[in-house]
This record gives structure tokens, C-alpha cells and sequence, in this order.
């Protein structure tokens, strides 16, 4: 991932000084389904052919994807396309299709351990470094298999997942762990993406909630330490009972 520096005057417990932080480089993609522009996305500059991937999946517009290629700031994904009709962006902060929402089918169940283990694995360097990205990370079958960090959580969402999706992975047997809270446009990415259990060290939203509940998404939020709370579906978590 690209950085720079800054320097800028740092106020601390009543002593001043110049410090120089690491920044982060964002940059504004196109991506274009089948020729068509569909969103333009402030993201980090890596991991592109799995955003791109993961973006027309996680919005509905596409079931599967037959290539993606990168050419300067244009992300190119061909896929037998869905869904057409375009809405305001929403809080997830990416754009929003009227495509509906898929009902997620699977039979995965994990543990407390696996909770945790997968919030231990959003932590990265860079996300410490900085401060300013969101981190996501996608397990299958208990092993880690994508990772992403970005300035924007909905593109750390579509990376792991346009990750999965190139790789030919079962979506259906994996779990999603991010930093980012969890309004009803995020929830959306992962029920679309057909992912059953999704993870958050943040809080979600009502609409949140009741768009997991009725998707079958397994939403887990406040994962943090060795405490979370589970908001919907909780038979997919194996012996938690209060």
C-alpha cells in the first residue's frame, strides 16, 4: 500500500511539537461492468481486480464474473449482469442497485474460539500505522484466506469477497470479520456475496439487524477481547446458550 508523510504540529498534555505521520494515498477508480461505468470508488491502490470482482457480486449485479482487468484508474469486469436500476449511494458509503437482497443458505457453524480468532486477524500494520483505514479479513472453512485494508470499509468488504470469488471458493463456507459498523448496506455486501456468518469489532444499526435476520446472516458485532454479542441467528454459533 502507497504512503506518504506529512508533517503537522501535535498538541499533547500542554506541550507542543512537529511531528511527521504516515499517510495514506487514496485514489478514485472507475468500475465498469460490461463497458458500463457502475460506481466510482475512493479506494487504496491495491487489490484491484478483487474490488472490482467483489463490488458486482456484493451489490447484486452479477451472480458470477468472467474477467476483470485494471487499466489505469478503470477497473473492467465482464459478468452476466443482473441488475440495472441505480438508487442514491447509501450509508455503506458505496452505491446502492434496487437488485433486492439474496437469502443466505448454509450450514456453517463455528465457535466462540473462531469468533475471536477472527477478530484478532483484522489487525494489520498498516491499519496501526495510520489510523486511517478499515481493515476486513475472509476465513474459509477455519483458514485465512483474503485480507484487506482501506480507506473505505465497504472496499475492504468487496476485496476479501472479489478475492473468494476469483479464487472459486465456496462463499457459503465462509466468515467475514471487519472493523467497520454494520448498517443495512454492508449487511447487504455479505448476504449478496452469499457469506453466513459476518463479524464486526463495531456496532450495527436496527436496519442492520433486521437485514441480517431476514437475509440468514449470522451477525456478530461489539467482537472484541473475548466478549461479542450476537444479533441474529446465533445456531450457527455452536454451544452458546446464556
Amino acid at each position: 500500500m502507497r504512503h506518504t508523510t506529512h508533517k503537522g504540529l501535535q498538541y499533547r498534555a500542554g506541550e507542543v511539537g512537529e511531528v511527521e505521520d504516515v499517510i495514506v494515498l487514496e485514489t478514485t477508480f472507475r468500475i465498469l461492468l460490461n463497458g458500463e461505468q457502475v460506481a466510482a470508488q475512493v479506494a487504496t491502490d491495491e487489490q484491484l481486480e478483487a474490488l472490482g470482482a467483489g463490488f458486482v457480486i456484493n451489490e447484486g449485479l452479477a451472480d458470477t464474473v468472467d474477467s476483470v482487468t485494471v487499466r489505469g484508474t478503470a477497473i473492467l469486469v465482464t459478468a452476466p449482469r443482473l441488475c440495472a436500476a441505480l438508487t442514491e449511494t447509501g450509508s455503506s458509503g458505496g452505491t446502492s442497485y434496487r437488485c433486492g437482497v439474496r437469502h443466505v443458505r448454509s450450514d456453517l457453524a463455528i465457535t466462540p474460539a473462531e469468533v475471536i480468532e477472527v477478530t484478532e486477524a483484522i489487525f494489520s500494520d498498516d491499519w496501526q500505522q495510520t489510523g486511517a483505514l478499515h481493515c476486513s479479513v475472509l476465513f474459509h472453512d477455519g483458514r485465512l484466506v483474503a485480507k484487506s485494508c482501506d480507506v473505505g470499509r465497504h472496499n475492504t468488504v468487496d476485496k476479501v469477497i472479489g478475492a473468494a470469488v476469483l479464487a472459486g471458493l465456496d462463499r457459503s463456507r465462509c466468515v467475514l470479520g471487519c472493523t467497520g459498523r454494520q448498517p443495512s448496506g454492508m449487511v447487504k455486501k455479505v448476504a449478496n456475496a452469499g457469506v453466513p456468518i459476518l463479524v464486526s469489532r463495531a456496532a450495527s444499526t436496527d436496519q442492520g439487524i433486521t437485514t441480517a435476520g431476514a437475509a440468514g446472516v449470522t451477525l456478530v458485532c461489539f467482537s472484541r477481547g473475548d466478549r461479542f454479542t450476537v444479533y441474529t441467528h446465533p445456531e450457527r454459533l455452536t454451544g452458546l446458550r446464556p
